[in-house]
């Protein structure tokens, strides 16, 4: 059934004022977001002359100079002047300071007795297993504070004892199941 010719422009005018509603909010919407990128624009270009200001100061600036140590490490003189042969094999191996020190300990030694290494080149191997947290620590040693493999170990194991894997108790064998 064909609708009136005076019901058809009242849809028209209904359906122009409803576009003409949207075109507002559009408008709105859109000025809204021309007043927020504007703002973030004025943000932006703040930021970077504060950054360019901070990035000349720093070219202006001497960094102060990092303290170099007198000795190299905290080895004694003669742990520092032993020679490790050319084709030495190291024991690949590393602890970051969050493993258990007695079983870094264990192994260190158990894959040394392969070799004839000293124990004085054993201070200088056990230290090259070091990573993260360990070599944090000891650069932090006192100079020539360490004389012999069983003295590094010492401090070693004093220093990540924290680390170590609790005992076994009975309690535990309950939570034991067969698959």
């Amino acid at each position: 059934m064909l609708a009136s010719k005076a019901d058809q422009e009242r849809v028209f005018a209904e359906v122009r004022a409803e576009q003409a509603l949207r075109q507002d909010q559009f408008r709105v919407e859109l000025d809204a977001s021309r007043t927020s990128n504007e703002e973030l624009r004025r943000v932006n270009e703040e930021l970077q002359r504060d950054l360019q200001r901070l990035g000349e100061r720093a070219a202006g600036e001497q960094s102060p100079p990092i303290p170099i140590r007198a000795h190299l490490m905290p080895f004694s003189q003669v742990i520092i002047n032993v020679v490790i042969p050319k084709n030495f094999m190291t024991p690949r191996i590393t602890f970051t300071g969050t493993e258990d020190p007695k079983a870094h300990i264990t192994a260190f030694p158990t894959r040394m007795m392969f070799s004839e290494g000293l124990d004085v080149m054993h201070c200088r191997l056990f230290m090259g297993t070091f990573a993260g947290t360990t070599v944090d620590w000891f650069i932090g040693l006192p100079d020539r504070q360490i004389t012999s493999f069983d003295q590094f170990s010492t401090l070693f194991m004093e220093q990540f004892i924290v680390n170590r894997a609790p005992p076994s108790v009975s309690f535990d064998l309950f939570r034991v199941k067969q698959y």
